[in-house]
């Protein structure tokens, strides 16, 4: 079994060891260092191969904001989950666009810790699975995108087959599409979750616009759309995943 390396920065000695033994509570977790420093925690970085960080966003030396800010100047930029005490919605969504896949307002409750950690690591090892059957998967999608009047030169093309896939893989991601689907493409492609929704928003757009109603409508078996109404970017996802996964994806 493949290890995930994983950094935890954290201000406070007792949050940082609590939150260190959830992680340890996985097998498939090789825990690089334990920090209160932003700074050497980029360092850090740096030198190791480390895929995954969770920090808190008040540090030494910098913050997590700056942290972030430095890793995406990165070609390999491990996943960053935040932890913090800031409860303000303008500090989650700061952080999110600036590519952190989640972030979790303390005090952190274990068992919803462990389960978006593992649903990002899971989530990670089906992406880069290249595995005939995930192959096979891309190949009909990519069909289904052909049909539908998607292009494959545009940024969106890319972007929704992998949100696709994502929903093959948890359906429930759809429920927090804002929050985890857009952050979690955007950290793989290495742009922002904001470009990530207009360019799937105007794939489906550009489908629209060519006019191919009734293909989309004979590949779902029943009449879903009209050519005055066009679904929203969550619900083009889920009925493709929900198609893929009725046909045994």
């Amino acid at each position: 079994m493949e290890k995930v390396r994983v950094l935890l920065l954290d201000n406070v000695d007792e949050e940082r060891e609590k939150t260190k033994e959830f992680l340890l509570q996985n097998e498939r977790v090789e825990l690089v260092d334990c920090l209160n420093d932003g700074e050497k925690g980029f360092e850090l970085i740096c030198k190791n191969n480390v895929d995954f960080v969770v920090t808190d966003v008040v540090l030494q030396s910098f913050d997590g904001y700056e942290l972030l800010e430095q890793i995406s100047t990165l070609e390999n930029r491990p996943k960053v989950m935040m932890l913090s005490s800031l409860k303000n919605d303008g500090f989650a969504q700061k952080a999110i666009n600036m590519g952190a896949i989640y972030y979790m307002v303390k005090p952190v409750v274990k068992e919803v810790f462990l389960k978006r950690f593992n649903d990002f690591i899971d989530r990670k090892e089906e992406r880069i699975s290249r595995s005939p059957r995930n192959r096979v998967l891309e190949e009909r999608i990519s069909n289904i995108f052909i049909t539908v009047g998607i292009p494959a030169h545009i940024k969106g093309y890319q972007f929704l087959r992998e949100a696709i896939k994502m929903a093959i893989v948890d359906p429930d991601i759809i429920n927090s599409i804002t929050k985890q689907l857009y952050p979690s493409i955007a950290n793989h492609f290495c742009t922002s979750a904001s470009k990530v929704e207009r360019a799937i928003r105007h794939a489906i757009e550009v489908a629209w616009n060519r006019g191919k109603i009734e293909n989309i409508n004979n590949i779902f078996g029943i009449k879903v759309y009209d050519s005055n109404e066009k679904p929203t970017n969550g619900e083009f996802i889920a009925l493709v995943a929900d198609k893929m996964l009725v046909e045994g994806a």
